[in-house]
């Protein structure tokens, strides 16, 4: 990857409200042709290999499109914040690096870092229902921290950002009641 001018990275869950990296600009983008979708099994982050959690993954899907934030990394800090991506979002090999196009918000269109689902990896969960989904995340727990707080961040700084999902609302409802 040719890093003379950095490269963009394309967030969508918790890199949009913990990206842990300096960026040199952030503008809200959209990917078409994958989904955002709790189809990935935690065994480290939001879970333990005994009791897995959910996270959020990008799953290849052509009629759909996910809205995100898109970050230009400058060349200065561009292979710092790779290797930190790449130690962060690698840990288990379930997300494969891939380049996307990504529709920016101000018109422009780039091309981006984004992890995605690899649908051939043991933690690709596939499809669960939002109950059995609810269940998951209402109960686990790995070293980033409750399943549930990941959840609820990712839906509060969507809505924040105009952004809203309504099926990350409605399964942020389901946790709290099963939390209560």
């Amino acid at each position: 990857m040719d890093m003379r001018d950095g490269f963009w990275v394309f967030g969508y869950g918790s890199l949009m409200w913990n990206p842990e990296f300096e960026f040199v600009e952030r503008i809200p983008a959209r990917l078409s042709g994958f989904a955002r979708s709790f189809c990935m099994w935690s065994i480290h982050h939001r879970g333990t290999p005994e009791d897995p959690g959910l996270v959020l993954a990008l799953d290849e899907d052509a009629s759909a499109h996910c809205r995100g934030l898109a970050y230009h990394i400058g060349a200065d800090r561009a292979v710092d914040v790779l290797a930190a991506l790449r130690e962060r979002e690698l840990v288990s090999s379930a997300y494969i690096e891939t380049h996307v196009d990504l529709l920016l918000d101000d018109g422009r269109t780039q091309t981006s870092l984004a992890y995605v689902v690899d649908r051939d990896h043991a933690q690709y969960t596939g499809a669960l229902s939002l109950a059995r989904q609810a269940d998951i995340i209402a109960a686990a727990c790995g070293g980033r921290g409750a399943n549930c707080e990941y959840l609820f961040n990712t839906t509060r700084h969507l809505a924040e950002l105009g952004m809203r999902d309504p099926v990350l609302e409605e399964l942020s409802d389901m946790v709290r009641h099963r939390l209560t």
